[in-house]
């Protein structure tokens, strides 16, 4: 995933890229994290950081709704964080980086 990790190498500090890394990675790619949020009820959000306009906010008590404490809680422990500041820093970063990774305004390839 080379060109995410320059995209959030750019983005967010090493702690921080490192944890919107790991979700994505392991949530199914941008594609992967996108289908789920949709699905959750953040389609609007997530269109706007896919599209090639303006990123809708987020906020950290949206993406705990969304992915729910078990995936909350498995970041928590594997970065030694709360598990309100994971979706914290979620919220904070992870749309620019959907939104650096898809500068055309389409989902990357699987």
């Amino acid at each position: 995933m080379g060109l995410l990790d320059g995209v959030l190498g750019g983005v967010v500090g090493a702690g921080a890229t490192a944890l919107v890394k790991e979700y994505i990675d392991n949530h199914g790619g941008i594609g992967g994290v996108v289908a789920q949020l949709e699905s959750t009820g953040l389609g609007e959000q997530v269109k706007s950081w896919v599209g090639t306009g303006q990123n809708l906010p987020v906020s950290a008590s949206q993406l705990q709704q969304a992915l729910g404490s078990g995936k909350l809680s498995e970041l928590a422990a594997k970065f030694g964080l709360p598990a309100d500041q994971v979706s914290g820093f979620l919220a904070q970063h992870l749309p620019k980086a959907i939104d650096d990774a898809t500068p055309t305004g389409q989902l990357p390839s699987a």
